[in-house]
């Protein structure tokens, strides 16, 4: 079985191109990435805990979002980092098998969470008056649970599924961290079964999430559409379109990445969406919904404002 025999060794992860050249302008890039992320994000989660009139429902979830980018990105980009800095391109046995349960784990959970956001946004555009009420503390804590909760169970029948494949003494991952379908093709045994339940478990955690999204949408458009006034259909559209913007950019690399089928003469495309999809999807999210949020705009001011008082 693929632990046994290599418990006791490392995996070669063999990067993101097949140019040596280009790995430091690569790891220049991905690292000015990486500090925006950390920047970003934080801020974030900080904004949503220090500022009294950001304690709602949505910015209860958005931090959440928040916490869910950092550990993403950080459980694969300073391992990135590393390898592309020098020659060494090795991780650790037990640093690969953390990589694979944590970025599915958290990749599943990123997909409930957002359409616990559209729901959210539902409620607040299409009962307003009910908003506080229905989206309780209790209620949102439970959302938020049952999409922790339910990535981590998906990640750990999905992982260590993966991890009894024969591996047959291979090491050389062909991507720049170990994700399931990475290490699924580094298999020397019998990989249709594996390779199915990963079909299934990613269309359901595409599809369910996404049918909440789609359905929560066509509400609100209804809904925005019977607002008579122009300014209140242009507030009402804004509060929606951020995290229409993070729907698409998370789906799009997401299916893509895993569910369209591999088109084996474009294997470093397939390495550039999920790049994609754990570096740049992390770093932009706080950069969409602060562009366009007068509310954080407004409380970063105002913490700035306390900081340059306290001076």
């Amino acid at each position: 079985m693929g632990v046994d025999s290599n418990s006791s060794g490392s995996f070669i992860l063999m990067g993101l191109s097949e140019h040596p050249q280009l790995e430091r302008v690569f790891f220049i890039v991905i690292l000015f990435s990486y500090l925006l992320t950390l920047v970003g994000n934080s801020t974030i989660i900080l904004l949503s805990r220090l500022d009294a009139r950001l304690h709602t429902p949505m910015y209860f979830f958005l931090s959440n979002l928040s916490s869910l980018d950092l550990a993403f990105t950080t459980s694969s980009v300073p391992q990135m980092l590393k390898n592309l800095w020098g020659p060494d391109k090795t991780i650790s046995y037990g640093g690969c098998v953390t990589q694979l349960y944590v970025f599915f784990w958290l990749g599943a959970t990123e997909a409930i969470l957002l359409s616990v956001m559209a729901f959210d946004r539902y409620v607040a555009v299409c009962w307003p008056l009910h908003y506080m009420t229905i989206m309780n503390p209790r209620l949102c804590w439970l959302l938020a649970a049952v999409g922790w909760l339910s990535g981590l169970g998906n990640s750990v029948i999905q992982s260590t599924f993966t991890l009894q494949l024969p591996f047959c003494g291979h090491r050389k991952v062909d991507n720049f961290l170990c994700e399931v379908p990475a290490m699924i093709k580094l298999a020397c045994g019998d990989t249709s079964l594996n390779e199915a339940v990963l079909n299934g478990v990613c269309t359901f955690f595409t599809a369910v999430p996404l049918s909440v999204i789609l359905t929560s949408y066509c509400f609100i458009a209804q809904a925005v559409m019977k607002i008579r006034s122009v300014e209140g259909r242009r507030k009402a559209f804004n509060t929606c379109l951020s995290h229409l913007v993070v729907v698409f950019v998370f789906y799009d690399s997401a299916i893509y990445g895993y569910l369209l089928p591999p088109k084996s003469n474009n294997q470093d495309q397939g390495k550039f969406i999920s790049l994609f999809y754990c570096v740049v999807a992390p770093m932009l999210n706080p950069l969409i919904y602060t562009l366009r949020n007068k509310e954080v705009k407004g409380a970063l001011g105002r913490f700035l404002g306390k900081g340059r008082e306290a001076r």
